[in-house]
């Protein structure tokens, strides 16, 4: 089968992989480089032991205050608001308690299989030397509020069984020398690994698409053509390409080519925004959050990467980096040798659904059209898995896992 994959980021990259891998001949279609969009800047954390929704009851209660504080992990664009509503109203509801129990269920389903998938990944394509194991350190420096301010994730971790361990300021500093003395606690995510620069593994599963006859073309999706219900071809800005089968991973970009198929859905872009500094002496060896200051700092191949919370409106919308450049000078709080001149900045678009789960399966009504997008935080984590899910489901394999919970008609709320 000839497949077109609208999106060329991690998840599109991965499905591509998987889908080349059992022979089809596969065309990524993007405005932007493989690997190039939001796929390119996050903080490279394999989250393996993520088993909390974007949206729950707690955080709700924290809201006012999160977006009170101008240097704080959540800004909300007040203009893009009227377009932002009917989003909010699914996320409030989706993050009542038994609701938010249940997707927390579901998410642990797909993040139970996600390193297995990056295995598979990492093996084929060779990409072992950008892979660290070195878990994930999330740091406090008032030692009484700690234990409140992890408690909630942590009885996510103890009610699914995930691996974690509480550190005191000793055991800390010995992890990770590059801290700032008065961090006194960390909680720390020992089977997380980080990536040394993601750019570089999605070049890398791009290269073994290319190895195995695929190709990128560089232009954007301006329509479909659907004839009596199947899929049959896209139109690009480039010209038509006949395809079997089209993926639709596109991230935040998704929705606008589910609408030409008559998809509507709830699909919002939670902006995020990185700095790359200079790393200091002594060097920086893990990821680091700072629970208090809700930004992360994650060593990379050519620096230091500070990721920012999230930032909810339009896609379109131009970046506002005066949140970033507040967040780079509180960086010194955590690791106080790191440089605080800011070598490029970036902003990218997480794809992110009301209910904190991703779209992975087949279009309704529409035969040959197949989704992967909604990924939130997870994008890079859950790619190859998701890669591999789509690969199956186009196959006719048994995916190993009931993918009802990530319908595209399931309801968001």
């Amino acid at each position: 089968m000839h497949i077109v994959i609208a999106g060329a980021g991690i998840v599109g990259l991965s499905c591509g992989f998987f889908l080349a891998r059992d022979g089809h001949s596969v065309t990524l279609v993007d405005p932007l480089p493989p690997g190039a969009g939001t796929s390119f800047g996050n903080a490279g954390i394999l989250s393996l032991e993520s088993c909390l929704p974007v949206g729950y009851p707690e955080l709700l209660h924290r809201l006012p205050r999160l977006l009170l504080d101008p240097c704080g992990p959540l800004r909300l664009r007040w203009a893009d608001l009227p377009w932002l509503a009917p989003w909010l109203w699914r996320f409030f509801a989706a993050s009542r308690r038994k609701r938010a129990d249940a997707i927390a269920e579901h998410l642990v389903a797909l993040v139970r299989k996600a390193e297995a998938a990056h295995d598979t990944v990492i093996d084929a394509c060779g990409l072992g030397s950008l892979v660290r194991r070195t878990g994930w350190l999330k740091v406090a420096r008032d030692p009484d509020r700690f234990l409140a301010m992890i408690a909630v994730e942590r009885r996510a971790l103890d009610r699914f069984g995930m691996p974690y361990e509480i550190l005191d300021g000793e055991r800390l500093h010995q992890l990770e020398p590059a801290l700032a003395p008065e961090l006194v606690r960390a909680l720390w995510l020992v089977d997380d690994r980080q990536l040394a620069s993601p750019y570089d593994f999605s070049r890398g599963i791009f290269r073994a698409i290319e190895e195995r006859g695929g190709i990128w073309r560089q232009t954007t999706v301006e329509a479909l053509r659907v004839e009596r219900g199947r899929f049959r071809a896209v139109r690009t800005a480039a010209g038509e390409i006949e395809a079997d089968a089209l993926v639709v991973a596109a991230g935040a970009f998704s929705d606008r080519i589910c609408r030409m198929f008559g998809l509507r859905l709830p699909l919002a872009a939670e902006r995020g925004y990185h700095a790359m500094l200079d790393p200091g002496d002594p060097p920086l060896r893990h990821p680091v959050y700072g629970l208090a200051e809700g930004f992360v700092l994650a060593p990379m191949r050519d620096g230091i990467r500070l990721t920012s919370g999230v930032e909810l409106g339009r896609p379109i919308a131009a970046p506002d980096f005066r949140w970033l450049h507040c967040l780079v000078a509180r960086a010194p709080r955590l690791v106080p040798g790191i440089g605080t001149t800011v070598r490029s900045e970036w902003l990218g678009f997480r794809p992110s659904l009301p209910d904190s789960l991703p779209v992975i399966g087949p279009a309704p009504r529409r035969e040959g059209i197949w989704l992967a997008f909604g990924h939130h935080h997870l994008g890079l984590t859950l790619g190859p898995l998701t890669g591999r899910l789509v690969a199956d489901l186009l196959a006719g394999r048994d995916p190993g896992l009931d993918l009802a919970p990530y319908r595209a008609d399931r309801r968001f709320a």
